[in-house]
């Protein structure tokens, strides 16, 4: 029973943070984006940081979690199908979202040149002309996430409560993080931060290697000033 209760608060809390972050990110650069004091480098590294993150998370789970459970219980192969043509309609999304512009100089196919001779300014000047395409394509991400994750949840947690071993989460839970991809990793850990207690965010670290958690500080530190000027609240 001890070993149950801790796969339970393992696998549901994982899970439940994950979700929470994803609800929390598409959220704040759907704001973000209707903000025009916003720089545009937070808004890029914001929309890169969701566009890789959901699809690495929904590729995870329709290639390694969903088989498992479908394996222990054949009864949900139906729901979990579902699931995954839901995934592939917020690809869709994604997509949109990836080919938004940030900057003018992005839409006419300048932006590297642009950021290479620093001309902020100019860029900038241009947001006007873009940011609204960017937010409705943000919007349309924020809103099929959280409609997903109602549709998600109520079949998912129970499965994991009932058909998911400790071990099998654990292989799981290591292979989504060591292929998680590179992109603004500090704002998951920003994210998790805000949305678990210390406790919970720890427990998803501890068997994160000593080098990286060497520069949890860092990040952190590094996670909250961005926050701050996405959020507008940076001094």
């Amino acid at each position: 029973m001890e070993t149950a209760a801790h796969h339970d608060s393992m696998a549901i809390m994982e899970t439940r943070l994950v979700h929470e972050t994803h609800r929390l990110a598409t959220g704040l650069l759907a704001d973000a984006a209707g903000r025009p004091s916003v720089p545009s480098e937070s808004l890029a590294q914001l929309r890169d940081f969701l566009v890789v993150n959901l699809r690495h998370h929904h590729k995870t789970e329709d290639e390694l979690l969903w088989p498992q459970i479908v394996a222990a219980a054949p009864d949900t192969e139906h729901a979990l199908h579902k699931l995954s043509e839901e995934h592939e309609r917020l690809d869709n999304a994604l997509d949109r979202l990836a080919a938004a512009a940030v900057t003018g100089a992005e839409r006419a196919g300048d932006a590297e040149g642009a950021t290479r001779h620093g001309d902020s300014q100019g860029r900038d000047s241009m947001n006007g002309d873009v940011r609204p395409a960017l937010r409705e394509a943000a919007v349309e991400v924020r809103d099929s996430v959280r409609d997903h994750l109602t549709h998600e949840e109520p079949v998912l947690f129970p499965a994991l409560r009932d058909h998911i071993t400790p071990a099998q989460w654990e292989e799981f839970s290591q292979r989504v993080i060591a292929t998680t991809p590179p992109v603004a990793g500090h704002l998951m850990i920003g994210f998790l931060d805000e949305v678990g207690t210390p406790a919970e965010v720890e427990s998803m670290f501890v068997n994160m290697p000593q080098p990286v958690r060497a520069l949890l500080p860092a990040m952190r530190s590094q996670a909250v000033a961005d926050l701050r000027v996405l959020r507008g609240t940076s001094s």
